[in-house]
């Protein structure tokens, strides 16, 4: 209780201080780790972390997505945006892709005040609504780290807080294919939400993938989703 009592009063505090078009949200922000089990659909998220080395950009897994026409949800970060203006245009082209937001500069969050919460979180949400005339709902913070204060700022911009409940481990280079295959394979289920990364780090999230859409889900009656489209899932009808 007195947990949320704080959460109301600091979206109080920050909605007296925002500027802007976003409206709150009624009641307290949900942290979405999976959709319904009654759902025959799991929903492969890529998450776009700026990167230190290398192009940020896996093309390989890309054009496979593309070419097999397979669902999927990327958030992307402000900071990846900005040195990726082509990719980020022909991922928002692509029907069967949705585009959600990954923070700013990858901050993590827990470390911030509100205020400057709201900055990281609503940075690459004004840079898609600006620039490319798109409207992110969909939030991940970054290292999937978060607190109090960072679900009242979500609540307060009307975004939905997208998490997942099963970490592929893509970015290890120590895991093998058939390491991170299995470990997915072993917890998948459905209204399943998958985290994996397509900005380069994860050498074997293609393949991954692959055997993913190929076997492991048409094995076990599932189907690769957007993240939207697995919320709004209705049961299979008898």
């Amino acid at each position: 209780m007195r947990r949320h009592v704080l959460r109301r009063l600091l979206i109080g505090v920050l909605l007296a201080a925002t500027p802007g078009p976003f409206v709150p949200v009624d009641g307290v922000a949900q942290v979405i780790k999976s959709g319904p089990l009654t759902c025959p659909g799991v929903a492969l998220t890529f998450d776009l972390c700026p990167v230190r080395k290398g192009s940020g950009y896996d093309r390989p897994l890309m054009d496979y997505l593309i070419a097999h026409r397979i669902p999927a949800t990327f958030f992307m970060s402000g900071k990846w945006m900005a040195k990726h203006e082509p990719e980020v245009n022909h991922l928002l082209g692509i029907e069967f892709f949705e585009v959600g937001t990954h923070g700013d500069v990858h901050a993590h969050l827990p470390m911030h005040d509100a205020d400057e919460q709201r900055t990281e979180i609503l940075g690459p949400v004004k840079i898609l609504q600006d620039h490319y005339a798109h409207t992110a709902t969909l939030f991940r913070p970054p290292y999937g780290e978060y607190n109090d204060v960072t679900v009242a700022v979500v609540q307060l911009l009307g975004l939905q807080f997208i998490q997942w409940n099963i970490e592929s481990g893509d970015p290890d280079p120590t895991l093998s294919a058939e390491h991170i295959l299995a470990r997915v394979t072993k917890r998948v289920k459905p209204g399943s939400i998958i985290v994996f990364h397509a900005n380069g780090k994860g050498k074997q999230t293609r393949q991954v993938i692959e055997q993913l859409a190929t076997k492991v889900l048409p094995q076990k009656g599932l189907q690769p989703m957007t993240v939207s489209e697995l919320l709004n899932c209705q049961s299979p009808t008898p």
